[in-house]
């Protein structure tokens, strides 16, 4: 492996064209083995599990943009298709914390460049195999020079290039990737990393939220963020804390447990704009743990949706008629907002029809957040032939509730893999402003 990301734009783009390649050509080949007599769930499974095995394989070793973008399908992967459901539950979970690692002299040039010649004169110890390896940057556990454990996040070098470049070329690619991940919008989502990579690649402005989240949770009975320890544009350090992954959660607890950690990342996640004026905007499984207290503590602040004001109230009494079917009022107000495209000829039933299933959660007192049940969202607005699809293309999402609206349903994919039944109604009436049903 070479010392960094790999750059080459040629290199990278044959890398990342090599997946729909690979896609059509192993459809291809089942439809073969199909009239050649074979069991077709069989062989519906094994396209499934090797299309999974090359997704990792090819955005964990090209890292940057192309597995940021794998880490965002990872949250989604509740909404595909049971029959495909575990090869890419597997795949994608992987990318939510390991990568191929760089060679231990990078690092060491990495931390000289940032933190001075004198770097390891700061640490007790300095463990040099990463504990975790992502899209633009490895953490390594050390023992700072008071003692205390802590985790030292290095960025690739040519991390900036690679991420742009690579989500240019999936932009490009999205119309053929999207069979590869059947239930996930493909072209919004790629969009919208692009739009937020620029404040992630500065670990200056992570550490300066993630100070933000720590002073506002210091002391909660629920959450912890680790204190930042040092800084720099490229590396920094925190306190290391060891919990149990919220991917393990989701995979081995118990029904009662599961609900638990719900309903603490749902209140995380809610609580925030207005504990923090900061919106955490990558709630993927690798970044949650559940201390041995039974806390969660929540790491990786590179992407944060910046609320000083909290959520918006508007938003909250849009859900409120929503849940309550005052349709006309609501269809009166998606307009003022400019949910509404202009010369939209959009009916109160029609847009009540589209919003009502994504409030469901808040009608009743407690909802059970399943797979069936997103799949079914899923299905539902992405169905040509159903009248929520057509209404949907006459709706706008202003700019200001874009990253919202995304975290949001990101928050809500996450509860489904969890399989958890929680109060999301009576968090609402703590945390979002102009909810008041």
């Amino acid at each position: 492996m070479s010392d960094d990301i790999p750059r080459r734009t040629v290199q990278r783009s044959a890398r990342l064209a090599s997946l729909p390649l690979g896609f059509a050509s192993r459809t291809a080949a089942g439809w073969g083995r199909r009239l050649a007599g074979g069991d077709a769930g069989e062989i519906s499974a094994d396209v499934a599990r090797k299309g999974a095995e090359q997704l990792f394989a090819v955005l964990g070793e090209l890292k940057g943009g192309a597995m940021k973008f794998g880490q965002a399908l990872s949250v989604f992967e509740a909404a595909v298709p049971p029959e495909l459901a575990e090869p890419y539950r597997e795949a994608l979970t992987r990318l939510q914390t390991a990568a191929p690692p760089m060679p231990t002299a990078r690092t060491h040039r990495v931390l000289a460049e940032q933190f001075g010649r004198g770097w390891r004169e700061r640490f007790q110890e300095f463990d040099d195999t990463p504990a975790a390896s992502a899209s633009i940057g490895q953490v390594h556990r050390a023992v700072w020079g008071d003692g205390r454990e802590v985790a030292v996040k290095v960025q690739y070098p040519g991390a900036e290039e690679a991420v742009m470049a690579d989500l240019r070329q999936l932009q490009r690619f999205a119309r053929v990737i999207q069979p590869m991940v059947p239930g996930m919008e493909i072209k919004p989502l790629l969009q919208e990393l692009r739009d937020r990579m620029a404040e992630e690649l500065d670990y200056r402005d992570e550490a300066d939220a993630q100070r933000a989240f720590a002073a506002a949770f210091e002391g909660d009975e629920h959450v912890v963020v680790p204190r930042v320890v040092a800084s720099a544009p490229k590396a920094m350090v925190s306190e290391w804390i060891t919990g149990t992954p919220l991917s393990a959660i989701i995979r081995s607890a118990e029904p009662e447990e599961r609900d638990r950690v719900g309903n603490l990342l749902s209140t995380f996640h809610f609580s925030a704009p207005a504990r923090v004026g900061m919106l955490h905007a990558d709630p993927h499984p690798g970044n949650f743990q559940v201390l041995p207290d039974g806390r969660l503590c929540v790491i990786d602040f590179g992407a944060v949706a910046r609320l000083p004001d909290g959520l918006p109230h508007e938003l909250g009494h849009m859900l409120a008629l929503s849940v309550e079917d005052r349709a006309d009022e609501l269809l009166e107000l998606m307009r003022d907002l400019n949910f509404v495209l202009p010369d939209t000829d959009m009916t109160p039933e029609r847009a009540m029809a589209y919003l009502g299933p994504l409030v469901d959660p808040l009608r009743t007192e407690k909802f059970h957040f399943t797979r069936e049940w997103i799949r079914g969202q899923a299905e539902r607005l992405g169905d040509l032939r159903r009248p929520e699809f057509e209404t949907g293309r006459g709706l706008n999402l202003p700019p200001q509730y874009l990253l919202i609206h995304r975290v949001t349903l990101a928050s809500v994919a996450v509860l489904c893999q969890l399989d958890a039944e929680i109060g999301l109604r009576s968090i609402f009436r703590e945390w979002q402003p102009g909810f008041d049903v």
